[in-house]
């Protein structure tokens, strides 16, 4: 599929958030991607990243060539559309349908916490097919189970190619659960989300 048409899939699927999730590697492509997200992209994106539990990162340093505002989240934050959101270390993430952001500290999912499989689960009860949902690089299975049930749900469902990845099998793990997924470079991402506009 070529850049043009995943981006006709997107505009015509007009989703109401954009879920990425990802582990090792994840971090820098990341940072890869937030440059080509439209400034007036219309949705919120809501991350998780592996970090350890003692991480300060200060993600707005981090994510300083961002074209989004760069926020970590807290407890009854409401996302807003054009705000990249990410999970704070140690805490679960999850979404409502009224874009309601609210942090868990329940036992980690695939030895995760936070664990994309959580917010990806959410995201896809909350707003089926009215969303896209990206798994990254990375050396565990979580996201798997997240990215099958966006699939299941309707939601169109993106995959880091694993040939490009640092650590693949996030990548593997997420296409065996979604086969149905649509598999990208960065440069590919790229190039669709600057396009973008909700």
């Amino acid at each position: 599929m070529t850049a043009v048409a995943h981006l006709e899939e997107l505009v015509r699927r007009a989703p109401r958030a954009i879920v990425i999730g990802g582990s090792a590697g994840s971090v820098e492509l990341l940072r890869k991607l937030t440059p080509a997200l439209a400034p007036d992209l219309g949705v919120p994106v809501l991350t998780v990243l592996h970090v350890a539990p003692s991480s300060q990162a200060d993600w707005a340093r981090v994510f300083h060539e961002s074209t989004l505002p760069v926020r970590e989240v807290e407890d009854n934050d409401i996302a807003e559309p054009a705000c990249l959101y990410l999970a704070p270390p140690d805490y679960h993430m999850l979404v409502d349908a009224s874009l309601n952001l609210s942090l868990s500290v329940e036992e980690p999912v695939n030895l995760a916490r936070p664990s994309i499989d959580v917010l990806f689960e959410s995201a896809a009860w909350a707003f089926g097919p009215r969303l896209l949902g990206i798994v990254l690089s990375g050396a565990n299975a979580d996201g798997a189970a997240g990215l099958a049930a966006i699939s299941r749900a309707g939601g169109l469902a993106w995959v880091q190619s694993p040939e490009s990845a640092l650590a693949n099998r996030m990548p593997r793990a997420a296409l065996a659960a979604a086969p149905e997924a649509h598999v990208l470079t960065i440069p590919q991402m790229m190039e669709v989300l600057h396009d973008f506009h909700a």
